[in-house]
């Protein structure tokens, strides 16, 4: 391919979507479908693939860049008790993805081919947005009872992690989904958020690396150029949603993203219909 100025201000702006949604509760894959309707990348169709996973591979490298120290076990500094709390969290999580794992694993190709479309993520941003909006207000009724990761037990992670399953449908969105579960479950919102982000980890190096080994690596320079510049934007805006998302929800509520989910899913049937 021919590496241009256009086709990498295309590059950016997908890393930006990708960046952006991955870590709010309102569709990356979703919006990345709606911005291939608008946006078309002079590439293949593998190569666009492999783009997809590349640039979701940098926004999964920002939590970990972010969390390294918290999340590992050996880091200088650490007691005893903060070790095994670290790894009790690390067993959490991954007790919590093998739900979505297995399912992933049997369906993620017939999901693929069957409801990769935009009037899908059109009616599961819908959908999704209503619950978010009548979750919240149910939750005004009560107090989570999960105040804290260490409170955050094995039967709670592990409903979470059958939530995420429902993730597979285009437009639902993971973090979305995982949150909406948590809240039902009790767990406050700054907990589950935290708690989701630890839990893209194993799922999307998963799918990263299978994915990797089915495109392979063979790609000319520019390909590669735009492959780097792609998952460096997508990791420098993931940096910047997640802070943001926390500082956020630290002294609001999702009824905003509910809001937002059915105004872009109305807007994109209205569209589909003309």
């Amino acid at each position: 391919m021919e590496l241009t100025i256009a086709e990498l201000f295309k590059v950016i702006i997908i890393g930006i979507v990708e960046g952006v949604t991955e870590w709010l509760p309102i569709s990356s894959t979703g919006h990345m479908i709606l911005v291939d309707e608008l946006i078309t990348l002079q590439v293949s169709q593998k190569f666009k693939d492999m783009l997809l996973v590349v640039i979701q591979l940098g926004a999964i490298l920002s939590v970990v860049a972010m969390n390294f120290t918290r999340l590992n076990p050996w880091a200088d500094g650490k007691s005893r008790h903060e070790k095994n709390r670290t790894i009790i969290l690390w067993y959490k999580v991954i007790v919590a993805t093998m739900p979505a794992g297995v399912i992933g694993l049997l369906f993620d190709e017939y999901v693929e081919e069957h409801f990769m479309t935009a009037a899908v993520v059109a009616v599961t941003l819908i959908v999704y947005g209503v619950l978010f909006i009548l979750v919240e207000n149910y939750n005004k009724r009560r107090k989570p009872c999960v105040t804290s990761l260490e409170l955050l037990d094995y039967k709670t992670a592990i409903l979470i992690g059958c939530f995420q399953v429902l993730a597979l449908i285009p437009g639902t969105s993971r973090s979305g989904a995982t949150i909406l579960g948590g809240m039902l479950c009790g767990v406050s919102r700054m907990v589950v958020t935290e708690f989701t982000f630890f839990l893209a980890i194993p799922v999307m190096f998963g799918a990263s690396i299978l994915k990797l080994l089915k495109f392979g690596v063979s790609y000319s320079v520019a390909e590669f150029v735009i492959l780097f510049v792609g998952m460096v934007v997508a990791f420098i805006v993931s940096v910047l949603s997640i802070k943001c998302l926390l500082k956020y929800i630290r002294n609001n509520d999702f009824k905003a993203f509910g809001y937002y989910r059915i105004i872009l899913g109305v807007a994109v049937l209205f569209c589909l219909v003309l």
